[in-house]
C-alpha cells in the first residue's frame, strides 16, 4: 500500500520538474536568441553621419596677458588733522580744489600764542643785549667768567623758548602736507578743533597706484617695469596705461597670491580711490599661437579636447569624413578665440560646432554656411550707450 502512494507522488513531482525545466529554458533561449538578434541589427546598422561646422587652425599673433581684477589707491593720501586744539578762526579751502603743498587751508585762533611769542622775543633781545654787554665787560675784567657764562645761557634758553612758542602758533595754522585734491569739508568757521579731529580729505590722484593680486604661478612672469593696461565701469570705453612699479616680496600664506602694484597715469583724475578696476599685464612681446574658436573646445574634467576631420574608407570604398577626439592643451583666451598649445597642428580641420552629438570615430558632414563667433576684441553691445 505504502508503495502505490509513492509512486503516485513521485509521477505528478516529475511532471512538474519537466515544465519548469521546459519553461526556464526557453526563457534563456529567447533571452539568447534576441540577445544575438540585436547585436546583428546593430552591426548591421551605418553610423548616422552627422551635420557639423569647421574651421583650419591657424597661427594668428597673441600678446601674452596676464589679468587680474584690482582696487585704485591713491599715491598719497591723508586726513588733514588738527594738531593742537582751538577755535577755527577762518577757512581758506574750497571743497574739490586741487592744491599745491603748504596752500593754507584752515586758520585757528593764534592770536594768545602770538602774544606770548612776542613777549619771549623781546625777553629773548634783552638777553641778547646783556649777554654782549657783559661780554666787553669781561674783556677789562668788570665781571666774572661766571656772570658771562649765565648769561649766555639764559639767552640760549630764552631763544629755544621762542622756538618753542613758534612751532605753536605754526600748528595752529594747517596746511596742505601734498599737492592733490581736497575732498568735502568736515569743518565750519568758529567751530572748536581737538588735536586729531579731521579738517579735510586730500588725496595725490596723478599718478595713481592700481592693487591687484595674481596666483604664485605667475611670478616667473611678472617683473618691474611692464606695461599694464586698466579699465572700469565708469568709463567703459577707455583703457588707462602704466607699469608695474612693486611685486611684494611675500606670498600670502592662505590664498597663495602675490600683491602688485602698477602706477597708472591719470591726468585728467577721472580715476579714484577705491575704483574697482580691471586689469591686463602684458607679460610679453607679441608671438604666434596656434588659435582656434572656444566653441571648438570641449571642456572635460579628464581634459580638454578638439574633434579633428579625418578621411577614410567606408566598407563600400568609399571616402567618408569622421570625427577624432584628440586632447588638447590650451592657454590664454581672448574674446571668441582660444591659444593651443599641444594636441593639434596648423592646418588641421577641427570641428568648431555641432560635438554634442559625436563621439570619436562619428561620420559627418560639414555645413559652414553660419559659422561660431571667432572674434578676439567682440564689442559688448549697451544698450544704455547713446
Amino acid at each position: 500500500m505504502k508503495v502505490r502512494l509513492d509512486s503516485r507522488m513521485k509521477k505528478p513531482m516529475l511532471i512538474m520538474l519537466i515544465v519548469l525545466g521546459v519553461l526556464f529554458g526557453g526563457i534563456f533561449l529567447y533571452k539568447g536568441v534576441m540577445s544575438l538578434l540585436m547585436k546583428r541589427f546593430f552591426a548591421s546598422m551605418e553610423n548616422p553621419v552627422i551635420t557639423v561646422s569647421t574651421a583650419k587652425v591657424a597661427y594668428s599673433n597673441w600678446e601674452p596677458k596676464l589679468k587680474a581684477v584690482g582696487s585704485m589707491r591713491a599715491t598719497l593720501g591723508v586726513n588733514v588733522t588738527a594738531q593742537l586744539g582751538g577755535m577755527i578762526q577762518t577757512i581758506y579751502f574750497t571743497p574739490g580744489a586741487t592744491v599745491t603743498e603748504g596752500t593754507l587751508l584752515v586758520q585757528q585762533n593764534a592770536d594768545p600764542n602770538i602774544a606770548q611769542l612776542h613777549a619771549l622775543e623781546a625777553n629773548a633781545e634783552l638777553a641778547r643785549i646783556t649777554y654782549e654787554r657783559d661780554k666787553k665787560q669781561y674783556k677789562v675784567k668788570a665781571v666774572s667768567k661766571q656772570q658771562l657764562d649765565t648769561d649766555l645761557q639764559n639767552l640760549k634758553s630764552l631763544r629755544a623758548q621762542v622756538a618753542q612758542q613758534a612751532a605753536i602758533v605754526e600748528q595752529l595754522t594747517i596746511k596742505a602736507p601734498f599737492g592733490g585734491r581736497l575732498g568735502i569739508s568736515k569743518v565750519n568757521p568758529g567751530q572748536y578743533l581737538n588735536p586729531g579731529d579731521t579738517v579735510v580729505t586730500l588725496q595725490r590722484l596723478d599718478p595713481i597706484y592700481a592693487d591687484f593680486y595674481l596666483p604664485q604661478q605667475a611670478l616667473a612672469r611678472l617683473k618691474v617695469g611692464q606695461k599694464v593696461n586698466i579699465t572700469v565701469d565708469a568709463f567703459p570705453k577707455k583703457t588707462f596705461t602704466g607699469k608695474i612699479t612693486t611685486i611684494n616680496p611675500l606670498v600670502q600664506t592662505d590664498t597663495r597670491n602675490v600683491e602688485v602694484e602698477a602706477t597708472i597715469a591719470n591726468p585728467k583724475m577721472e580715476l579714484a580711490p577705491g575704483m574697482f578696476s580691471n586689469v591686463e599685464i602684458i607679460t610679453d612681446k607679441s608671438k604666434p599661437y596656434l588659435t582656434v574658436p572656444q566653441t571648438a573646445i570641449s571642456f572635460n574634467p579628464y581634459g580638454d579636447i578638439v574633434y579633428v576631420v579625418k578621411e577614410k574608407k567606408d566598407k563600400d570604398g568609399k571616402t567618408v569624413l569622421t570625427a577624432n577626439q584628440v586632447f588638447v592643451t590650451t592657454g590664454e583666451s581672448r574674446g571668441d578665440q582660444i591659444m593651443v598649445l599641444k594636441g593639434i597642428k596648423e592646418g588641421d580641420i577641427i570641428v568648431t560646432s555641432g560635438q554634442l552629438k559625436l563621439k570619436n570615430g562619428s561620420y559627418i558632414a560639414i555645413n559652414n554656411s553660419v559659422q561660431p563667433a571667432n572674434n578676439p576684441s567682440p564689442k559688448v553691445s549697451n544698450e544704455h550707450d547713446g
